[in-house]
């Protein structure tokens, strides 16, 4: 499941979160957004609890794609205790947000190697 943020919900959702959180900046009217849509959906389904999938609509919140410099939609970024990790331009396959979540996932487990 993808949870739809705000300018409101962003801060709690995504700064203060202690999973990784992969956020999908879109527009209603982009073709690309709408190819990426499932592939998010399906992301979020296998991944499940150990991270979060949450998507921003850049019509509805400007300020939040500014913060973040988001020029061309879709733009996903990759959140890690706070901090932008990765960033994706375009259409981006499950593989890779799976295989990026997965390694941000293990990062955050307080058993994981290297803690």
């Amino acid at each position: 499941m993808t949870v739809s943020l705000t300018a409101d919900t962003f801060k709690s959702a995504i700064l203060e979160s202690t999973k990784p959180v992969l956020v999908d900046f879109w527009a209603e009217w982009c073709p690309p957004c709408r190819t990426q849509l499932p592939i998010l959906d399906s992301v979020a389904a296998e991944i499940g609890e150990a991270a979060i999938v949450a998507k921003v609509n850049v019509d509805r919140e400007q300020a939040l794609a500014q913060t973040f410099q988001v020029r061309s939609i879709p733009t996903l970024l990759l959140f890690k205790d706070g901090k932008v990790v990765m960033r994706y331009t375009g259409v981006t396959s499950r593989e890779e947000l799976l295989k990026a979540l997965r390694a941000a996932a293990d990062r955050a487990r307080p058993d994981a190697p290297g803690r």
